[in-house]
């Protein structure tokens, strides 16, 4: 992707807003699986508004050990011994998402991403656990920071349940869709665009005639 009109370096206190969405086999992240990951980049367009830019997503290879709830598996529906998964190690998928979340924070003059989720102490203790096992040095994103769509939902439109809050904001939601990481990390997306961008009707000053 090119060069964008509008860095958003000074929008986020120069970090990146990118959307994660993870499914795992459980809650712990240091004995769970990390299974399925995705990853959504957004940007602003010329009208100086935040929109989707680009999306990526992997199935992931449980790590060697990690236990597998039953009850995990029966809520996303994944299968990690399916043969058509077409699942990878867990440093190639975060190797593969890193690399142009790294490009995109380069190219809007921000110093490193900010995981954008829905209750994102769940995705961003996943996520350190993967960076940790797989010894990687260099993760583009805050270690802790993180930006909550459910926060920012009940705020905006007195939901804080990802699917009520994308039907409160005039959103499609498919339930049979959903639990899949990229079409969670997607919706969680359009909702955090929707309210920044509302948002910025208000921090516009008011124009006044002559």
């Amino acid at each position: 992707m090119d060069t964008p009109a509008i860095p958003l370096n000074q929008r986020f206190r120069g970090y990146l807003p990118v959307i994660v969405d993870i499914e795992t086999a459980g809650f712990n992240p240091k004995k769970n699986a990390l299974l399925e990951i995705a990853a959504v980049i957004v940007e602003y367009n010329s009208q100086h508004e935040l929109e989707i830019t680009e999306r990526y997503t992997t199935h992931v290879v449980p790590f060697k050990n990690s236990e597998l709830d039953p009850a995990a598996l029966k809520f996303n529906g994944i299968d990690p011994h399916h043969p058509f998964r077409m699942a990878i190690e867990e440093k190639d998928a975060l190797d593969m998402l890193f690399k142009p979340i790294k490009h995109a924070v380069k190219r809007n003059e921000c110093t490193r991403a900010i995981l954008v989720g829905h209750n994102p102490a769940f995705d961003i203790a996943f996520l350190n656990a993967a960076i940790h096992r797989t010894q990687i040095k260099r993760s583009p994103f805050h270690p802790f920071s993180t930006f909550d769509t459910a926060t920012l939902g009940g705020l905006a439109y007195q939901q804080t349940v990802l699917a009520k809050i994308a039907q409160a904001a005039g959103l499609e939601w498919d339930n049979q869709k959903a639990h899949s990481a990229l079409y969670d990390a997607e919706k969680t997306a359009e909702i955090f665009c929707l309210i920044v961008n509302q948002w910025k009707k208000f921090e516009e000053p008011s124009k006044t005639q002559d």
